[in-house]
């Protein structure tokens, strides 16, 4: 966690922000390694006597989200797991363990993004001019900042949120456009924001990429990407974000709109980010699945029978426009969007892309 960008973001509980016991900001407790300015192990903690909550920070990621517990009995693996094995061993314990289990859905999710955000800069990787290009998530934030347009001129804070961020490569997209600003990323899955810390901090890409089954190739390279040392990684909460309202001047959320459990809340919890004139950037295929949204709160795809005959896209510019202050600036209907799972089989999505502006 980089000092910078705690004290520029300035972190709240966000037990006591979920609980109702208002804003109560969090203090560094205890650094047990540091450098440069780059606290890598320590605890942060909530000085609310009626709250006391502490976040650990690992490997550089503090973990500021209001159910603590929850996440590390279902993510904390993630974190304790080594990244030093020998690729034949790392083969040996694939195999052992087995196809559908933990480690195995845990490499795909790895070797999937891995690849999207940072096969680009990979020496190994052979070109292949008819199958999927890797940087989806990339091109897709270009499109959204040309869409929405640069926030007004005048004094706008130097903060932006990558929500959902997954391995990061978004992150350093933003960064890069505003060579000004801090770039927070956030999010939930562990492994991935390991792999993006990394890149942040050593200039370095490590991750087994996905030959088929389970079979899997150990990539390793550098990545020195412009503005780096302005990118930071939490793992958070998106719909509880542990920051004081109106403080981003930017607010991105790619592919995670069809991931949470209450989309609205999602929305209200972005958009109450963004300072006057700050722009929200969101992309979604509406691919929605009950193991993250119960079907009552999937937006499209459902009750064909009503108004709009199930589509999503005129649901989502009524609930955009419900948001207080929120003012639909551009969209486009479709985006393409190629997910590579291994060397012979990808996802292709079609995006719906919004940007909009929280009004002064």
């Amino acid at each position: 966690m980089r000092r910078r960008h705690f004290e520029a973001f300035r972190p709240l509980c966000p037990h006591c922000l979920r609980t109702g016991a208002g804003p109560q900001p969090l203090v560094i407790a205890r650094v047990a390694a540091e450098r440069d300015g780059d606290i890598l192990t320590g605890v942060l903690h909530c000085p609310n006597q009626a709250c006391q909550h502490e976040y650990p920070i690992l490997d550089g990621l503090p973990l500021i989200v209001p159910e603590l517990r929850r996440l590390l009995s279902e993510r904390g693996i993630e974190l304790l797991l080594r990244d030093d094995l020998d690729p034949g061993l790392e083969s040996l314990f694939g195999d052992g363990i087995g196809p559908d289990s933990w480690f195995d859905s845990l490499r795909q999710t790895v070797s999937t993004y891995g690849w999207d955000g940072y096969a680009d800069l990979d020496p190994e990787e052979a070109p292949d001019p008819g199958g999927p290009q890797p940087g989806a998530a990339r091109r897709c934030l270009e499109r959204l900042l040309e869409l929405g347009g640069a926030p007004p001129a005048g004094p706008m804070p130097p903060r932006m949120i990558d929500a959902g961020c997954g391995a990061g490569r978004s992150s350093f997209a933003l960064a890069a456009r505003h060579p000004d600003a801090l770039v927070l990323g956030c999010d939930l899955n562990l492994a991935l924001l390991r792999l993006a810390r990394r890149v942040a901090a050593e200039g370095w890409v490590r991750y087994a990429r996905r030959r088929i089954g389970l079979a899997y190739d150990r990539r390793d390279f550098a990545a020195a990407l412009p503005g780096a040392e302005r990118v930071d990684y939490w793992a958070c909460d998106a719909t509880c974000l542990p920051f004081a309202p109106g403080g981003a001047a930017v607010v991105s959320a790619l592919n995670l709109f069809d991931c949470v459990p209450d989309p609205p809340a999602l929305l209200a919890a972005l958009a109450a980010q963004l300072a006057p004139g700050g722009r929200l950037l969101l992309a979604t295929p509406y691919d929605w699945s009950t193991r993250a949204t119960a079907v009552q709160g999937w937006v499209g795809g459902h009750s064909q029978r009503g108004l709009h005959g199930g589509a999503a896209e005129p649901q989502m510019r009524t609930l955009l426009a419900a948001v207080p202050g929120l003012r639909l600036v551009a969209e486009q209907a479709e985006f393409p969007w190629h997910t590579r799972l291994h060397n012979r089989s990808c996802v292709s999505y079609r995006g719906h892309l919004i940007a909009a502006a929280r009004d002064g």
